[in-house]
């Protein structure tokens, strides 16, 4: 005869011994766990990869218009020319041959788009 007292649960025939809310929760834990790996933790990682990238490149364009406006700078006043002779134009005419040079080798290394 089984026991029923207030103290001890009822045992029924079809359980095993474990606690199935313990696994139903461990089972529902592990589908969310592979859910979560396989959609947001690479959106998590594409974002931080784009906002990353994003302040990098504006980093390095800050840097390098700092550094161009430097060097112009430098040469602009410790240039050892005649003081008549030295003027802004001449500076910023090299500087923009350069770029000019720069942006034409860019230019003659580009594809053509494919046609559809």
């Amino acid at each position: 005869m089984p026991d029923h007292s207030p103290g001890s649960p009822p045992h029924s025939a079809g359980t095993t011994g474990k606690d199935w809310p313990d696994e139903i929760a461990d089972r529902i834990e592990s589908v969310v766990l592979v859910v979560r790996s396989k959609t947001t933790v690479p959106v998590t990682r594409a974002a931080r990869g784009l906002v990353f990238g994003l302040v990098a490149g504006v980093l390095g364009a800050v840097a390098f218009l700092l550094l161009v406006i430097g060097i112009v700078r430098l040469l602009d006043v410790y240039l050892p020319w005649h003081p008549l002779a030295r003027r802004v134009w001449t500076v910023d005419a090299g500087a923009a041959a350069i770029f000019l040079g720069a942006g034409a080798f860019a230019w003659r290394r580009r594809r053509p788009r494919q046609q559809a």
